[in-house]
């Protein structure tokens, strides 16, 4: 019972994250407020302690974020970045695992190698969910998002293997780099393949199995996809791979399998609004019990500091300072060199390469935040070792790594916001080609409707065919004002862009009319709750598509 009352618990707070954010008179990023509505939850006078399991949360609450992360990320940006993402996901990383190893192994002599390179390897990885909360969507430049979010995606698993072998080395004092270096390559492409090939067989078979169709309830083919991180990450770990790759991996086959022409359109809508709604509330939760766990990491430590003295609370937050120093120092330096290499290469083609601004680097450098692996991957080291003997450094490891996820987000917080400042963003980075888009599929409807009613009049007498031919023109005048609004010519597309304005406020005008008359109707028992909810579904369907377009129209 008090399992279930704590799940509820954390429910609300999420919800009421959400809302509060809107009524705060300044704004903050959702991370930020939830990580510290979880800290306020930790208050031992609320008697809410949550234990932090890192296998159970690595299993509950990454698989379907990063399937998630990976079902929405563009695969195209995703390629024609793959160099600078694969430097940053396995370079900065293996980079970071051994330069800060060493730089904290000499700064505390007493954490063992193995341990600090254990620490370094927790530490590598960055969180994307964090900085699009903290940044906002399409406020970073769209090529550099790109970029974090396809390291975020990675470099997890990459900075887990590091731990992986490190740990071993820790408890057994051997390590074996040719060893270490095979075992990557086999654990992240067994895990990309496995994730693949899981989304593959539980989209594609029970597709064919069912013969879904328009009128089917497409709650059965939700509820399976809601299975697949889990399915994908679990298997994957059991056979020996990055379930962290399997699970990004599904989202990607996902996305690929959703638009397929077999998938209804009422399944891609259920399946977009579930995740959606799932997103958020795993997101939310993964922050609050980041903030449930910090006084309790943090305010222990300090504790017993104090105790030896309050030189000892300063050297560790001197730890935590020097720790995020070495981090952007290495993160900077090394995103300074690709960029410089790269301009080099493009010059030597004869291609026009500028080199990178400071504004670009220091946005790359701070990017870079730390989230919810880093805390799990450090609370999954070992309490002892082989022999039963406590593992030196383990508490000091959970404590640096805790502030260092802390104050990269707040500098985040502080620093983003400032460097974008004066930034010109998009609101549509991709509104060229999204105008080619629209277009020419207009254009192909409008062929298509002629086409549909050559074929309708061919057995219809002379009136049915006038009407025919006047549901056609109607029909078709739609695609048509759409290509005015879309053409090159500025007076006629400034007219269709007003008509087609006028027209949206009068369809939602009507939409809300009906919407108004049809609870007016259930109120007064004239029709039962099962008519009013398909009908308002169809309502709600015409306007998601009527705001849809007018957001596609200010682009």
């Amino acid at each position: 019972m008090e399992i279930v009352f704590t799940v509820l618990i954390l429910l609300l707070v999420v919800s009421l994250s959400g809302v509060g954010l809107s009524l705060l008179p300044f704004k903050l990023p959702l991370p930020l407020i939830q990580i510290a509505l979880g800290a306020m939850l930790a208050w031992p006078g609320f008697g809410l302690h949550v234990t932090f399991d890192p296998e159970i949360f690595l299993m509950l609450f990454i698989p379907p974020l990063l399937f998630a992360d990976g079902w929405r990320i563009p695969k195209r940006e995703l390629y024609m970045q793959r160099r600078a993402i694969l430097m940053l996901a396995l370079g900065l990383v293996f980079i970071t695992v051994g330069a800060l190893g060493y730089f904290l192994h000499a700064m505390i002599p007493a954490m063992p190698l193995p341990v600090a390179f254990a620490l370094a390897a927790v530490l590598s990885p960055t969180d994307a969910v964090a900085l699009t909360g903290i940044a906002g969507r399409n406020r970073i430049p769209a090529h550099l998002m790109h970029i974090l979010e396809g390291e975020a995606l990675m470099n997890d698993a990459s900075g887990l293997v590091a731990l992986k072998f490190a740990i071993a080395a820790a408890l057994t004092g051997v390590f074996s780099f040719q060893d270490a270096a095979v075992s990557f390559v086999v654990i992240a492409a067994g895990g990309l393949v496995i994730g693949a090939a899981i989304s593959w067989v539980v989209t594609e078979i029970p597709s064919r199995l069912l013969k879904f169709s328009e009128d089917d309830d497409p709650a059965a083919g939700v509820t399976l996809t809601l299975l697949i991180p889990f399915a994908a990450y679990l298997i994957a770990e059991h056979v020996g791979c990055s379930g962290i790759l399997a699970a990004v991996s599904a989202g990607m086959m996902m996305n690929i399998q959703s638009l397929r022409e077999g998938i209804p359109t009422v399944v891609r809508v259920r399946m977009t609004s579930t995740w959606s709604m799932i997103e958020f509330v795993f997101n939310g939760m993964v922050f609050i019990l980041l903030g449930l766990q910090f006084p309790h990491i943090l305010g222990r430590a300090l504790i017993e500091a104090h105790r030896d003295g309050s030189e000892q609370v300063w050297l560790l937050i001197g730890y935590v300072a020097a720790v995020m120093v070495a981090l952007y120092a290495l993160r900077f330096v090394w995103v300074y060199l690709l960029r410089w290499f790269a301009s080099r290469s493009a010059a030597k083609q004869g291609i026009e390469s500028a080199a990178p601004g400071a504004r670009t680097l220091a946005m790359t450098t701070i990017g870079g935040v730390r989230g919810a692996v880093t805390l799990a991957g450090v609370l999954a080291l070992p309490v002892t070792l082989t022999d039963g003997t406590p593992l030196p450094g383990r508490d000091v490891a959970i404590f640096i790594a805790s502030g260092v996820i802390l104050a990269s987000l707040l500098v985040a917080v502080v620093g983003l916001p400032v460097l974008l400042r004066g930034e010109r963003t998009s609101r549509n980075p991709n509104a060229a080609e999204e105008r080619i888009a629209r277009r020419q599929a207009a254009q192909a409807a409008i062929r298509a409707i002629d086409d549909a009613h050559d074929r309708l009049i061919d057995d219809m007498d002379e009136a049915s065919s006038a009407r025919c031919a006047d549901t056609t023109a109607r029909v078709m005048s739609t695609y048509r004002r759409r290509l005015e609004t879309l053409g090159d010519d500025e007076a006629p597309s400034k007219a269709a862009r007003h008509s087609e304005a006028v027209e949206a406020k009068l369809r939602m005008a009507a939409l809300r009319a009906e919407r108004a008359t049809l609870l007016k109707l259930r109120a007064d028992q004239t029709i039962n709750d099962e008519t009013l909810n398909k009908l308002m579904r169809e309502i709600d369907l015409s306007e998601t598509a009527i705001v849809t377009r007018k957001r596609g129209a200010t682009v």
